[in-house]
């Protein structure tokens, strides 16, 4: 099994400094064992072989940078931050203008321009104008979304970071996993070593020797069901980096942790100033804002200027004739359309200031409750360290002479080295 205090150290501390919590490995270690030689123990031997993994490492610093560049994700979220960059440069733009060309008062059925009220060409522009600030607001909205966007793309890289750590962190793990079934293989076949000698020498049992066997073929299927995880696990890692699955990682090394963690005050500042997605919230309510005062400015009509040219043939002279308007819309719905509009636009902005307070809350939860596992792995591993792994790993050490000397018998010795791994 896996150390409890390190399956809960690491992540706590990486997710709470905003870090990722995984990187990747690849193919299961090789657990096969050279010949034993004389004056060596298996132990050593398993130490001293080097696996198809172990002639290279990767930090969770390297994962990172790799999936910064590669991750489908972050870049289908900065494609979509540019796009809404480039949308601000026709935000607050004026309408386009409209140019209408056409023959007039034609007479029939012979389409003569030859009467009096006949104009060809007849020529007319139109421009629409907004009401004054409408534009600006467009203008306003459109930089408030490509920022948002922009800071979109930033909490899509956070969380990919996030789930490339975890990834990172369930490799390290199992490579952790699997250091501690091939040292305990090893010390199981240490076993059936003296077990075999006290048997050949007279002074031990043949069922011990069997027992222990045992032991060893379950070791290796342990080793076999571990190295099987290994794969999964880099197959994940692969697919946030956005390589084949089959792509060999090697061997996942954790970093030391930060002696000190600011208080949970100091935390809840730092991400309120700085995490991605408050300040998407917080962007996304002054955006609902513009948008409520945009839509209290519909009741206000938008303008019309016009001009047209016209010409005609009259008695061997052009006469050539120009034309003004002046127009505005009727806002002849206004209590059905315009007013509705306004009270739409504030119901959305009530809408951004409660999802902003729920992921402010949801920040503030997460340091607490990260805060309160990160000190207790760490007493929890203090524990391990200074009191458990050591006096686990002396009554190895007393079970394993004592055997030797026929004060216990073999199950007391597994016991104790079962007992040994299930803490390391």
């Amino acid at each position: 099994m896996i150390h409890p205090t390190r399956a809960m150290l690491l992540p706590a501390a990486a997710l709470l400094l905003g870090l990722p919590t995984a990187a990747p490995s690849q193919e299961p270690a090789d657990d096969r064992l050279p010949a034993v030689t004389e004056g060596a123990t298996a132990r050593d031997l398993v130490r001293g072989a080097p696996s198809p993994i172990a002639d290279s490492t990767v930090t969770l610093a390297e994962v990172i940078e790799i999936a910064r560049e590669r991750n489908p994700r972050v870049h289908a979220a900065r494609a979509l931050a540019d796009a809404r960059d480039v949308s601000r440069s026709w935000a607050g733009l004026l309408p386009d203008p409209r140019l209408q060309l056409g023959l007039m008062n034609l007479s029939l059925p012979g389409f003569d321009a030859s009467m009096p009220s006949s104009m060809a060409p007849s020529i007319q522009v139109t421009q629409t104008i907004p009401f004054p600030g409408k534009l600006g607001l467009e203008a306003d909205i459109a930089e408030h979304t490509a920022s948002i966007a922009r800071v979109e793309a930033d909490e899509s890289w956070w969380a990919v970071r996030v789930r490339v750590g975890r990834a990172f962190w369930d490799l390290h793990t199992i490579d952790w996993r699997l250091d501690v079934l091939r040292d305990t293989k090893a010390r199981l076949e240490d076993f059936e070593l003296a077990a075999r000698a006290l048997y050949e020498a007279g002074t031990g049992r043949q069922t011990d020797v069997l027992q222990a066997q045992v032991e060893v073929a379950r070791m290796s299927a342990e080793l076999a069901r571990t190295g099987a995880a290994r794969t999964g696990a880099v197959a994940r890692l692969n697919a946030l980096l956005d390589r084949p699955a089959a792509t060999p990682v090697p061997r996942a090394v954790a970093g030391a942790l930060p002696g000190e963690i600011p208080p949970v005050d100091t935390l809840r500042a730092w991400a309120d100033a700085t995490r991605p997605a408050v300040l998407a919230d917080r962007l996304g309510v002054e955006r609902a804002d513009v948008r409520t005062e945009r839509a209290g400015r519909e009741i206000w009509p938008d303008f019309m200027l016009g001009a047209a040219y016209g010409q005609r043939s009259l008695d061997g002279t052009t006469q050539r004739m120009a034309s003004f308007m002046v127009g505005f819309e009727l806002p002849v719905f206004a209590g059905r359309r315009q007013l509705r509009m306004r009270d739409e636009a504030e119901a959305l902005a009530a809408m951004a200031r409660a999802e902003l307070a729920e992921t402010r809350a949801d920040v503030d939860a997460r340091l607490g409750e990260l805060v309160a596992d990160l000190e207790r792995s760490r007493e929890l591993m203090r524990i391990y360290r200074e009191e458990v792994l050591p006096q686990a790993r002396i009554t190895v050490e007393s079970a394993f002479a004592s055997y030797r000397v026929g004060a216990v018998d073999f199950r007391t010795l597994v016991d104790a080295q079962i007992t040994l791994d299930r803490y390391e």
